[in-house]
């Protein structure tokens, strides 16, 4: 049995005054690259725990062989298998589409708790493609974790670019659910080359 905890179309429950990283994604399949950035951001910002949204669809994305919700948060769950990263599908139940509703319905629903947004350096790239994507760093910290072929984005993006002046440096990290926003910092480590859509064509050349 997976030690992440489904909650279906529900928030995970949470306690007041606790630090939570926020990753979503369409995890359409999920793979060890999404397990390395959730691990990456529970031990790097020091979270109590991190939640897994599993998005209806990407509104940058064609939702072409896009898999049943269920199976996404099943799958999810199983790869993440950590006791501190919970799993839900409450974008599907909140009809919230893009990323900056999302952050709005949760904050607002937990005012007390401390969120930190958490993306891969490949989402830094197409940031300001976003929508609201000035709020979403104006609202909340956002930590990014890098990602093979773009360690250079938080010099070249547009959105790092803009936010230059409230960049923390890493080993600042453990102190980033405790800034007010905007804050960020990009994390280097070890990296994942995997992606989702590799993993899909790989699956239908088979």
């Amino acid at each position: 049995m997976s030690k992440s905890k489904i909650y279906g179309l529900s928030a995970p429950l949470l306690g007041a005054g606790q630090t939570i990283g926020l990753y979503g994604g369409s995890f359409n399949p999920p793979h060890e690259g999404h397990r390395h950035v959730a691990v990456s951001a529970l031990r790097k910002l020091n979270l109590d725990r991190l939640w897994c949204l599993v998005t209806p669809g990407n509104p940058l994305k064609l939702a072409n062989h896009l898999a049943p919700m269920d199976k996404r948060l099943e799958q999810t769950a199983q790869l993440m298998d950590h006791p501190r990263i919970d799993v839900t599908g409450l974008e599907a139940k909140t009809n919230t589409r893009f990323t900056a509703e999302t952050l709005d319905w949760i904050r607002l629903r937990h005012p007390q708790t401390r969120f930190v947004w958490i993306m891969g350096a490949d989402n830094l790239a197409q940031f300001n493609k976003w929508q609201r994507w000035q709020d979403i760093l104006r609202q909340i910290p956002v930590a990014i974790i890098d990602r093979p072929g773009y360690s250079l984005s938080p010099l070249s993006a547009v959105a790092a670019q803009h936010f230059a002046p409230w960049r923390i440096q890493e080993d600042r990290a453990r102190s980033l659910a405790y800034r007010k926003a905007p804050a960020w910092v990009f994390l280097h480590g070890p990296r994942s080359d995997l992606s989702s859509t590799k993993i899909r064509l790989q699956s239908r050349a088979q």
